[in-house]
């Protein structure tokens, strides 16, 4: 077990983190009992007979551990060299593995050495060699765990203070002596070290091994190495009874990676990490040796440990009380109350429950117990170091109890770090206070950072990444309330009108939303939130903030109220905002609580009492003025945006509505554009905008970067300005009651209004 000498307690996987750590790296002599036993299962090198003791060599990082030692170990498959060299002892000959002989040469500062003999690990099983500073000998044993990676390629095994140890040791029956305490000191029996805390003591093995003449190199190493995630201390291995949940026993282990298949993982990665984990974890250690927790509540034979006859009897009778006082009925209770007259002979179980057992069974406690949640879960939801705790401990419990997953779906997220990707900390000072971002800032604010970021990695927050959330945010509310606001006096009721009969813009802008709707409702069911947040802001910045509204302005403010063409942009608009405020919702909750209570027409009482919306409708391909039309026309939209900029740098205009534009276009481009007829200048917001073929270009026209076939030639208006529209126009000034009005106006003031009917 993983033993925390500060908890004085077991610790399991899930509590074990794992950090840099300074060790001494120590190779250590294990003289050989019979040198001719050992020589006469090896191939020897002809004239080289060789001299001195023979020894087997192994490398270790943690000397306190030899005290424990039961055997040497060799991999199985390994070539072995048995080197003659001369050392600080004279001559010797000692056995490494041969691809590690040339490293430990050099890291002995041994410089003329040869080989003298050969063999491959299996040979040598059983071989005796002598304990380094205890007067005992220990048995060769084969294990695959032995690497070539590192050291000498002999690994010392001490079954009390490893999980391969140990299972080696049950492999050949070897003694399991645990001469180390609960609080990781060496018991007042253990022969030099008693009293020695291990990580003191190894210094004293160190000492005892050079007084035996077993050392044979130290030095320092920093390596990774098992800490207590609560005490952040090293922690040990140490062989101790516990109670464990067998996984293959009764084939839980099987079960649960059926099961883990069965279920939703977000991210998808998830599943393997989890399967990865169930497949190689040990046996479910669940006791704990701690003051404080939920009791194993067991009654155990004080000579032989055995649990009494009528455990399961008694832990009914001990439930009843703990569901009536808690835990501390445990701890108040005689074992004369329930035993009787056996009791002399038992005493209480002083262990706890595992917390992760503890959070692993609320799928029975909780959802099985209350009538209003329901099992299995829809969704477990937390930080992504659960796949080895609470995803974990969830899952084995509720497969042994109910034979399927507690869950339907997991989600799992990374954790808040700054900008610089550092965990925070106040030492660092890098923290940053929800509560201060919501005072500052509002909750819906800090409700989109969560949205805008990918929870799936390390989560960045600062105050200029929630400057820019914030930033955002404001586009996404100032979008809602444009659209609000030009719904003055629109009533969805009398005048919303048909989706055939609105202009073709509008059309399009509704399409826009249609299809975003598809998007934003697969990005929601799949949990990919910062995809809803891309892509609906992109929504309202590119083609609303950028496009669509843009254009309409001069329809809204210049047309007649009730004119088709205002009604038909209400319509698109009141379609655009019902939709965007259900997309809204799930993450700027109190934005688009407001947003509901102005959007006109008879409602739920809430958005949170609705669906989604189910007013879009798509464009048909086989509309002329379909989605690829839009597409050209907006790229050509932008493409005159650039040359109109172009002249404003040079003082030849200040507004868009200053220019004419000439675009000479080839024949394909031609036919599309003049589809538009004169409400092309509508869409490019120009006083004027005429479409020519591409032979007629005049000089000075610019090639349209991006697009092929099409010049562009912008020139100031010499016309006059009508005050209410801002268009410069030729028959300005034309009209003697409205001397300062153009044509289109006059019409809109005092005519039945003109026709639009494309933007």
């Amino acid at each position: 077990m993983y033993w925390c000498t500060d908890c004085a307690s077991a610790l399991a996987e899930a509590e074990v983190e794992y950090e840099n750590k300074h060790s001494p790296a120590i190779d250590v002599r294990f003289a050989v009992v019979d040198g001719e036993k050992l020589l006469a299962r090896c191939h020897h090198v002809p004239g080289h007979e060789g001299e001195g003791p023979i020894a087997v060599v192994i490398w270790t990082t943690t000397p306190w551990t030899l005290p424990a030692n039961q055997a040497v170990a060799l991999h199985p498959e390994l070539d072995y060299a048995l080197v003659q060299c001369r050392t600080e002892r004279g001559p010797e000959r000692l056995l490494i593995a041969e691809a590690r002989l040339k490293d430990a040469m050099v890291r002995y500062g041994v410089e003329e050495y040869r080989v003298v003999a050969y063999a491959v690990g299996r040979d040598l099983e059983g071989v005796e060699v002598r304990h380094p500073f205890y007067a005992r000998s220990v048995p060769v044993v084969l294990s695959s765990h032995v690497t070539a990676e590192t050291g000498t390629g002999a690994v010392h095994i001490a079954p009390a203070h490893g999980e391969e140890d140990y299972l080696i040791g049950k492999q050949y029956d070897l003694p399991v002596v645990n001469p180390v305490g609960g609080d990781g000191r060496f018991l007042a029996t253990t022969e030099l070290f008693a009293g020695f805390h291990v990580f003191t003591a190894n210094d004293k093995v160190i000492e005892v091994l050079k007084a035996h003449h077993a050392l044979v190199h130290e030095e320092g190493i920093e390596h990774s190495y098992p800490h207590c995630w609560r005490h952040k201390t090293p922690v040990i291995f140490r062989a101790t009874p516990q109670w464990f949940i067998a996984l293959d026993k009764h084939g839980l282990r099987r079960r649960a990676l059926e099961e883990i298949g069965k279920v939703q993982w977000f991210p998808a990665w998830g599943r393997e990490r989890i399967e990865a984990m169930v497949k190689n974890r040990p046996d479910w250690c669940i006791s704990r040796q701690r003051n404080w927790g939920v009791p194993i509540a067991v009654f155990l034979h004080k000579q032989s440990g055995v649990p009494h006859p009528r455990t399961l009897e008694l832990f009914e009778e001990i439930a009843l009380r703990m569901d009536k006082k808690g835990i501390e009925a445990w701890y108040e209770l005689d074992p004369r109350e329930l035993v009787g007259a056996d009791s002399s002979e038992y005493e209480k179980a002083s262990d706890i429950l595992d917390v992760w057992f503890d959070s692993g069974v609320t799928h029975s406690s909780v959802l099985k117990r209350r009538p209003e949640l329901d099992f299995p879960a829809d969704m477990y939801l937390e930080g992504s170091d659960q796949h080895r705790g609470w995803f974990q401990s969830s899952l084995l419990t509720s497969v042994a109890m109910h034979n399927q997953s507690p869950y339907r779906q997991v989600l799992t997220h990374g954790f808040a770090v700054d900008e610089k990707g550092y965990k925070m900390s106040k030492s660092r000072g890098n923290v940053v206070s929800p509560q201060e971002v919501v005072n500052r800032l509002g909750a819906d604010v800090l409700r989109l950072w969560v949205a805008a970021t990918d929870y799936r990695g390390e989560m960045a927050v600062s105050e200029e990444i929630l400057t820019r959330i914030a930033e955002a945010y404001r586009r996404l509310r100032n979008t809602a309330r444009y659209l609000l606001a030009n719904l003055t006096g629109f009533d969805p009721v009398r005048h919303l009108v048909a989706y055939a009969d609105m202009l073709a813009l509008d059309r399009w802008a509704v399409d826009r939303a249609c299809l975003l709707q598809e998007e934003v409702i697969k990005a929601y069911e799949g949990y990919q939130f910062h995809q809803v947040y891309q892509k609906v802001h992109n929504f309202c910045t590119v083609d609303m903030g950028s496009f669509y509204l843009d254009v309409i302005k001069d329809r809204q403010y210049t047309c007649r109220t009730d004119s088709l063409a205002r009604r038909s942009t209400q319509t698109a608009m009141y379609h655009i905002a019902e939709a965007l405020v259900r997309w809204l919702a799930p993450i700027l909750s109190f934005t688009a609580d407001e947003v509901w209570e102005f959007l006109p027409g008879e409602r739920e009482e809430s958005v949170f009492l609705t669906t989604w919306y189910e007013g879009l409708e798509p464009l048909p391909e086989e509309f002329p003025m379909n989605r690829g039309f839009w597409d050209k026309v907006i790229a050509v939209r932008q493409a005159v945006a650039k040359e109109i900029e172009k002249l404003r740098e040079r003082g030849g205009v200040g507004s868009s509505l200053e220019a004419e534009v000439s675009l000479y276009c080839d024949e394909e481009l031609w036919q599309l554009l003049r589809r538009l007829e004169d409400e092309l200048r509508f869409v490019l917001i120009t006083s004027k905008a005429e479409v020519l073929p591409l032979a007629q270009a005049a000089a000075g026209a610019e090639v349209a970067s991006g697009i092929e076939g099409l010049k562009i030639l912008v020139t100031p208006s010499p016309h006059p300005k009508c005050v209410r529209c801002w268009h410069r126009r030729f028959d300005v000034g034309r009209y003697p009651e409205h001397p300062d009005l153009c044509g289109r106006c006059v019409e809109n003031v005092e005519g039945s209004g003109e026709v639009r009917r494309y933007a």
